[in-house]
Parts: structure tokens; sequence; C-alpha cells
């Protein structure tokens, strides 16, 4: 088996995604390559509407358009990682349209308070509502329902959160390319650093 291999890591403003997947950007492994879901650029809520007919419109149609251009990607034996706040059944929706690529996700998840407080570390404090509760709670039950691996990253460090990563990687790596990673992938341990 060859196919393009691809790991979406979502999760809500806070629970520590984009931290996490830049720190995995920064260790620089060969069979790695990381992407930004707003790097396409966000419209505002007026144009999502008007173009899109809303938020979760424009959301599906942006999760499309990541998910096509990385399963077309020319580099077949690297893992692409994609840090993007989308719904999990989105993902799945997409992936029908890619089926040359072996998609896997994972949630990053946090409680209320911790992202409260590392959005407003981040000076983003408007982005701490009960909004964004629900909407995490949402990505938590279809995260639950489509039996993805969730990682709560109140307890850990961004470097925990980063060696979480590495494996899911090393796993996802391992399905699509078995003679290039050595067979099966490693299981998920989480444990906050001591």
């Amino acid at each position: 088996m060859n196919v393009m291999s691809i790991l979406v890591v979502t999760g809500a403003s806070g629970a520590g995604k984009t931290a996490a997947v830049r720190s995995l950007e920064k260790r620089a492994h060969a069979h790695v390559r990381c992407h930004y879901f707003d790097t396409i650029g966000v419209p505002s809520l007026a144009t999502m509407q008007l173009e899109f007919g809303g938020p979760e419109a424009w959301q599906l149609d942006a999760t499309r358009r990541w998910i096509t251009r990385l399963a077309h990607s020319t580099e077949r034996k690297v893992v692409h990682v994609l840090d993007g706040q989308t719904r999990p059944s989105f993902v799945v929706e997409a992936a029908r349209d890619a089926p040359a690529a072996a998609i896997r996700m994972v949630l990053l998840d946090a409680s209320p308070t911790v992202r409260k407080a590392r959005v407003a570390l981040r000076g983003q404090p408007e982005l701490a509502t009960e909004a964004m509760d629900r909407w995490a709670s949402h990505l938590l039950g279809e995260a639950d329902a489509l039996h993805i691996p969730v990682i709560n990253s109140d307890a850990l460090t961004v470097e925990d959160i980063v060696d979480a990563l590495e494996l899911l990687v090393e796993a996802a790596r391992a399905a699509a390319h078995p003679a290039v990673a050595g067979g099966r992938g490693p299981r998920l341990r989480l444990e906050p650093r001591r």
C-alpha cells in the first residue's frame, strides 16, 4: 500500500492544536508536512452567508478543499498534518472524495477554564464564550461517535501533546507505508511530563 497519509488535528479555540502542530513542525521530521487550515483565508460572516449559505457550509467547503489539496500532493512518503478547527464529520465527508488518501483524525480538547485562560493569554479573550464551549462539546460528541482519539490537554505541556502527535503520525505512516515505517504503529500513551 502506498497512499497519501493525512492526520487532521482538530479542536476548539484554546485546546492547544496550533501550538502543538507548530511545535511538531519545528522538530523538522523529514516525513512530516504541517498545514494550517486558516491559511486559505477565513471570510467574514457576511461573506460566508452570501457565498456559502453560512459558516457551516463554508467550513465544509474549506475542509473539502484542504483534503483534496493534500490528497493530490506529490509528496507520497510523508504524513500531511492539518491543524484545523473543523467538524470531524466534515473530514469524513471530504474523505469520500479522496479515496486514495488514508485520513486519520485526533481531537485536542481542554476544559472551558483552560481554554479561556489560553485564549486570553494570546490576546483573544472574545473567543472564550458559551458558544465556544458548546462547539467544544459538539466536537467531543462527534469524536466519540466516530471513535476518534481525544487528547485532553489540560494537564499536558505542548511537548507532551507533540509527543502524542508523533505517535499518531508514525501510526499513520505505518498504515500507509508499511515498508517505510517498519510495520505497525506505536501505541498512544499520554502522560504529563514530570
